[in-house]
């Protein structure tokens, strides 16, 4: 990988000494090689005067270490400036989670650094003074947040055994089992850079928000194993002053999990987004809202042809401004920013307000694009005390950016990607599958193509299943390398996706790999009608949900000559005992495996193996906690005594996911290989 950064990493090294952290004062230097640029987490300056954000370069061989900075560029002048990291330049050294106090004086970030198992929280002064360390932690940090008056709160687990979530990879799992579980809590930093809980040590906190005064919180929570147990989660009140929760709402059925809880800035509502979903950090569902008192929810948008994916509310709210609430949505492949406001009606609405659209299913839209949009924290970050807010925005043709201006009015901050040519043609197909009109995918094509060939494709599933696939820049990777070698991609949006309403994304509750492969297949169909595809040369391929359904797939048609399964699922019913995360599984299929063994049974790859003919690349984590790799063993083992091509590669120390680029470069090297041999 070129050196990023060149001019500030040369800085960098007289700072590592004195464990120093300052802004730097020169600007941000490209490196030689134009690589990918990417942005992660977003803030915004309360003055609208300055955005800070996680940045990196990607490496041109996926072998290469990428190493992350902490980045502030001025909205006037663009001009760029890279917070020195207190360590030696490596990608263990992390930056995350920047937010900057009320006053914008203090812009603060959780720090990671090398073979230590404890957590740093500094501040740095926007104008280079020299900043100070607020806390060293034992445990994990995440999520700081200010309140209105200027105190700050981070999430915080005390001596965590791993990192927080269950794409982490796992513990080891020895000792007495399921006795001895991380809690996540929220803390106060309180001075002297002490830290003091705010939420009780027996409830395991996922999202919060400050309520408008005091040490008060609300937040999505529940009792045991954190990893486990978020498809279960309430919505709790919290006392800072003596650690008590309260319930403030609990969802009406196994089918719906809460996410994104936000407080209104009159500290009146709680709005969330809730709806059916497989992952943590995987949101879309409909709006509600819930007084802080507590009490019923009101769904705000039943119905809706859309998915909500994340919330925030107007701050400026005033007696003359009513409460508004911001949503970014999908539909059919695009996303949007709608408003909703608090209508104080007369009649038996007056005393509470309601949250409400000019039309329920019409809300103002403010924005909608075939782009991706983020911030880290949300889809944007915005300056309370000004009219100004930052996004990160890509699609499969254009490298991300930075863009600012009034919500939905953006023009790029940043132009660093620039000189990098888009690699694909992407095109939105939408086809009919069973009662479902409005299917849709993305087809990605080589830009060069021979008007007297056929080319092959490569189905790409989505994880999840709840969850999309949507545009994101191609940038270096598997998926460039695959249509440069002459593949079409085929990103399919089958039942169970976000994207369609809620209705749609519960499609296939007790019905996984029938109506969703339906869909997949009609999806092929509708692609070699406008396509050059050879259909004798398909291949399909995906991870984790996507692993399911490619393990599931070879054994319901030989259509697919070729297949690569990545965190696959092979056997629910051995799969039930053998996660981390077996809560997820109740409001897909109703019930326990013990209870319902045959609904487990009737959508298991292993229990057709007999019919699978597609040689198979098979690849996952060994600490995989959401899809541990005894499946994947299991679904090659089978294969391999069957006589039918196969591979399988367990990648030490990895879990739900493959994040060491070592071992993502080995990835991409098999899996074009094993296409190339079949397909090709």
């Amino acid at each position: 990988m070129t050196a990023p950064f060149a001019k500030a990493a040369a800085r960098a090294a007289a700072f590592v000494s004195t464990l120093a952290v300052v802004l730097a004062s020169a600007a941000y230097a490209a490196p030689p090689e134009r690589t990918l640029h990417t942005f992660g987490s977003l803030a915004m300056s309360p003055d609208g005067k300055r955005v800070a954000a996680i940045e990196s370069d990607e490496a041109r061989m996926l072998g290469t270490p990428v190493r992350q900075h902490l980045i502030v560029r001025a909205i006037g002048d663009g001009a760029a400036h890279e917070v020195m990291l207190p360590c030696e330049p490596s990608t263990e050294c992390v930056p995350s989670y920047p937010t900057w106090s009320p006053n914008g004086k203090a812009l603060v970030f959780v720090l990671k650094t090398p073979k230590s198992k404890r957590r740093f929280l500094y501040s740095v002064t926007p104008d280079g003074f020299v900043p100070k360390k607020l806390l060293a932690f034992s445990g994990t940090l995440a999520e700081p947040r200010f309140s209105r008056g200027g105190e700050l709160a981070v999430l915080a687990t005390p001596n965590a055994r791993k990192e927080v979530g269950a794409t982490q990879a796992g513990a080891p799992i020895v000792g007495e089992i399921g006795v001895d579980e991380d809690e996540q809590r929220i803390g106060i930093v309180a001075p002297g850079g002490k830290l003091r809980f705010a939420s009780p040590a027996d409830l395991y906190v996922y999202e919060y928000d400050w309520m408008p005064s005091g040490d008060t919180f609300v937040g999505t929570a529940a009792h045991g194993n954190g990893d486990n147990n978020w498809w279960i989660a309430k919505l709790y009140a919290f006392d800072g002053t003596n650690t008590t929760s309260r319930a403030l709402y609990t969802p009406i059925d196994a089918k719906q999990q809460i996410a994104d809880p936000r407080v209104s800035a009159d500290g009146k509502y709680v709005a969330f987004i809730g709806g059916i979903m497989s992952d943590f950090g995987s949101t879309g569902g409909d709006l509600y809202t819930v007084l802080v008192g507590g009490g019923t929810a009101t769904n705000v948008t039943p119905g809706a042809p859309r998915s909500i994916r994340s919330i925030s509310w107007d701050c400026r709210s005033d007696a003359a401004r009513p409460a508004t609430l911001r949503a970014t949505t999908l539909h059919a492949g695009e996303t949007a920013v709608e408003t909703y406001s608090i209508d104080a009606s007369t009649g038996a609405d007056h005393d509470r307000g309601r949250l409400v659209a000019p039309d329920a299913m019409l809300p103002t839209t403010l924005w909608h694009g075939a782009q991706s949009i983020g911030a880290g924290d949300g889809a944007f970050t915005s300056a309370c005390g000004a009219d100004m807010t930052a996004v990160v925005r890509q699609d499969f043709e254009h490298p991300p950016e930075i863009a600012v201006g009034k919500l939905g009015d953006w023009h790029d901050l940043t132009h660093v990607n620039s000189a990098i040519a888009p690699a694909v043609r992407a095109t939105s197909v939408t086809w009919k599958s069973d009662a479902f009109e409005g299917v849709q995918g993305w087809l990605l094509a080589p830009r060069d193509l021979d008007p007297a060939k056929k080319y092959p494709l490569i189905v790409d599933v989505h994880g999840g299943p709840s969850a999309a696939s949507v545009p994101r820049f191609v940038g270096d990777g598997t998926t460039r390398d695959y249509v440069r070698d002459g593949y079409f991609v085929f990103y399919p949006n089958p039942r169970g996706s976000f994207g369609n309403g809620e209705a749609f994304t519960q499609a296939n509750v007790r019905d996984f790999g029938y109506g969703d492969l339906r869909d997949i297949l009609a999806g092929v169909d509708a692609v070699e009608k406008r396509a050059p595809i050879d259909d004798a040369r398909l291949g399909i391929t995906g991870g984790s949900y996507g692993g399911f359904m490619t393990m599931w797939a070879i054994t319901q048609t030989t259509r697919f000559k070729a297949a690569v399964a990545g965190a696959g699922l092979s056997n629910w019913q051995s799969y039930y005992g053998e996660n981390g995360i077996d809560e997820w599984m109740i409001p897909f299929f109703g019930s326990s495996a013990y209870e319902d063994p045959a609904i487990y049974r009737r959508s298991s790859p292993i229990d057709f193996i007999t019919h699978a003919k597609t040689p198979t690349f098979a690849y996952v984590g060994e600490r995989d906690v959401e899809t541990p790799a005894s499946q994947s063993l299991e679904f090659w083992h089978a294969l391999h005594t069957l006589g039918v091509p196969t591979q399988l590669v367990i990648y030490p120390g990895e879990g739900h996911g493959i994040r060491l680029p070592a071992h993502r470069a080995d990835v991409t090297k098999r899996s074009r290989a094993w296409f190339d041999t079949y397909l090709k």
